[in-house]
């Protein structure tokens, strides 16, 4: 989804805090999050999900249990498969994660440096920026039942005309459905407002 101008501005700073990178996931819900950003290198990024390691990652299962910001060297949680270790051979040694929001969409944000721990004021920062990033990516909570009807429509490929006729209303009144749905959403377009619908699982 298209990132808004305060998001792309935060996740520099979040790159400026972060030698080694950065991974982001916003509003995780049903194991999925609405927007996931990730500079770590490469070669760990590819490794990482070839191996399925956020099925296994100690940081995950942190970020999904508890809300707040801790080292990672402060994470009580076993590691079995080693994931910490093999990041640390990335050069991602010393890290940061930071959780924010409600379980049922929780923002989890880590960060990583190969020289040192981060200090209590970088803590601070990352858990501002946690803070900032899941507000300004909270999707809509709600469309009303008119917005959703009007979107339908159009998933199902109904033109304009066929849709108001299907719902019983003028063509300019689905219209203005259809307008009010994308000024909702913030989309440009009423595919973009679709697309969106569905991301935010409204549709």
């Amino acid at each position: 989804m298209p990132e808004k101008k305060s998001l792309t501005v935060l996740l520099e700073r979040l790159g400026q805090l972060a030698p080694m990178g950065y991974t982001v996931g916003l509003h995780i819900r049903f194991a999925t999050p609405l927007i996931y950003k990730s500079s770590y290198p490469p070669a760990w990024v590819d490794h990482y999900n070839a191996h399925s390691y956020y099925l296994r990652d100690p940081l995950v299962f942190w970020g999904v249990g508890v809300e707040g910001t801790t080292r990672w060297s402060s994470i009580p949680l076993p590691d079995p498969f080693g994931v910490m270790k093999k990041a640390a051979g990335h050069g991602l040694k010393y890290g940061a994660v930071s959780s924010y929001g409600p379980i049922t969409s929780r923002s989890i944000v880590g960060i990583s440096r190969s020289d040192r721990e981060f200090d209590d004021a970088e803590l601070a920062t990352l858990k501002e920026l946690t803070i900032e990033l899941h507000i300004q990516a909270k999707p809509p909570s709600e469309l009303t039942r008119a917005q959703i009807e009007a979107l339908e429509c159009v998933a199902n490929g109904d033109r304009h005309a066929a849709a108001a006729a299907k719902l019983g209303i003028s063509e300019s009144a689905f219209k203005a459905r259809l307008q009010s749905a994308r000024v909702r959403l913030e989309a440009r377009t009423t595919s973009e407002a679709l697309r969106k619908a569905r991301e935010y699982r409204l549709l």
